[in-house]
């Protein structure tokens, strides 16, 4: 029987360097370039995917969240923000050309670790920006991270996210090859990063009172986030009906909602909700969101929803309910217009920039080098994906002790062979053996 392996949080800390050694050789050499580099982009693809399992597994254990610290203290929440940025520039630019150009890669892994960077940068970002200090630190980059909310929200509102449209081409189409594949992941991918963003709205939201002006003029002046909530409040896609089946979308799946519980708040509406809340009650926002009559008819719709029963599970609701009653007998206010110099986002500009008229070629360069491996790097990026994501690893990821299958007693060993079961000691193992042998041989088998 094998021993509990060591934990990881020295090998995460020294991931954590490595990760912003990468970030920082990145800014040097340009993104364009540094994605060509095979082996540094993997090894930074893995460390950030060790931080994010280790920062997601302490905050849902209420653990110290040292990943939060260890990014806050080091100021490098700029640069998640930086490389979040350059994602979805590469996902929006190069990945169509490599659709359009008809690859046939041998392979798909290293494109789905491409497209799969994004969603453990949103999933990173949202666990630390939780926390105000995290939030603040990252300083004007919070205006490149409001301009990437927008732009995925409104991708959402207009129906570029449709994972039921996604599944009936999946079903219907039989001559699909792995770049059709990737591009269905990548909206699937791609719904569930919306979803979080949500969350980091809600936080910046939060603490517009600790965050520069410019911030609160973009979330209300230059991106409208009031209006584009209440056309989501509108038409929630994280409902979704089949004749009489209904499915929301609860924590990273659609589930199934029964008569009974299809009024319960879900996570997502309660953050839309909340989020809503402090923009429009917030006394510095009614002073410098312009609400004209378009405005004031939409936002005056949520109404409708405000029922007693998701006032009952959200009471502040109620003091929104009060406003929005007074909104409807009033003239709009008089917006003050301050004179204000206004910093802009920059970073997308930058790459696009960066990119205008060679996305072809820098796409091409990509699918002959950096998504063509070799068979010794492809071998070579298996072996460390199977270390990332092997049990060993993520055994090591949970906050809870194992427990022995036969007497629930917290255990040290398991089954040598197929790594499933665990045992306090070999007597359990040896009563339990007749039970788990067929079990066991069917897992070994089907490994080897």
């Amino acid at each position: 029987m094998s021993q509990v392996p060591p934990p990881l949080d020295h090998a995460i800390l020294r991931g954590a360097l490595n990760v912003f050694k990468g970030l920082g050789r990145m800014l040097s050499t340009g993104y364009l370039e540094w994605i060509n580099c095979h082996m540094r982009w993997f090894q930074q693809h893995e460390y950030l995917g060790k931080l994010t399992m280790q920062a997601v597994l302490s905050a849902s254990g209420q653990e110290d969240e040292f990943i939060k610290e260890l990014f806050l203290v080091m100021g490098k929440v700029p640069l998640l923000i930086h490389e979040l940025i350059a994602i979805e520039t590469w996902k929006e630019k190069i990945f169509p050309q490599l659709v359009k150009q008809r690859f046939k890669p041998s392979t798909s892994v290293p494109l789905y670790m491409v497209l799969y960077q994004e969603a453990i940068l949103v999933t990173l970002l949202e666990i630390i920006l939780y926390h105000q200090e995290v939030l603040e630190s990252g300083e004007d980059y919070i205006l490149d991270l409001l301009g990437y909310c927008h732009r995925k929200l409104t991708d959402l509102l207009s129906g570029n996210y449709n994972s039921e449209k996604n599944v009936k081409e999946k079903e219907s189409d039989n001559s699909r090859n792995l770049i059709d594949d990737l591009q269905g992941h990548k909206t699937s991918m791609g719904f569930d990063i919306v979803m979080k963003t949500i969350s980091i709205l809600r936080y910046i939201a939060e603490n517009l009172s600790n965050l520069p002006l410019s911030v609160t003029h973009h979330i209300l002046s230059v991106h409208d986030f009031p209006l584009l909530l209440s056309f989501l409040l509108e038409e929630p896609p994280w409902v979704r009906c089949s004749g009489s089946l209904v499915e929301k979308y609860i924590d990273g799946k659609w589930c199934s909602v029964e008569e009974k519980t299809r009024f319960k708040l879900t996570k997502i509406e309660g953050q839309v909700w909340i989020t809503l809340l402090h923009l429009l009650l917030n006394e510095e926002c009614q002073k410098k969101y312009e609400l004209n009559c378009y405005k004031k008819n939409q936002i005056l719709k949520l109404r409708s929803h405000l029922s007693e029963i998701l006032i009952e599970q959200l009471p502040s609701l109620q003091n929104l309910q009060q406003y929005l009653e007074s909104m409807s007998i009033m003239e709009p206010p008089s917006v003050r217009r301050d004179l204000i110099i206004e910093q802009i986002s920059e970073l997308r500009e930058q790459f696009l920039k960066e990119g205008e008229g060679k996305w072809d070629n820098i796409s091409r360069q990509q699918a002959q080098t950096f998504f063509s491996p070799s068979l010794e790097v492809l071998k070579e990026y298996s072996r460390r994906l199977a270390d990332t994501y092997s049990m060993d690893v993520l055994e090591n990821f949970v906050p809870e002790t194992p427990k022995c299958c036969v007497c629930g007693h917290s255990a040290s060993k398991r089954c040598s062979r197929c790594h499933n079961e665990w045992y306090c000691r070999r007597e359990c193992q040896v009563q339990h053996w007749p039970k788990h042998k067929v079990t066991c041989s069917l897992v070994t088998s089907s490994e080897n």
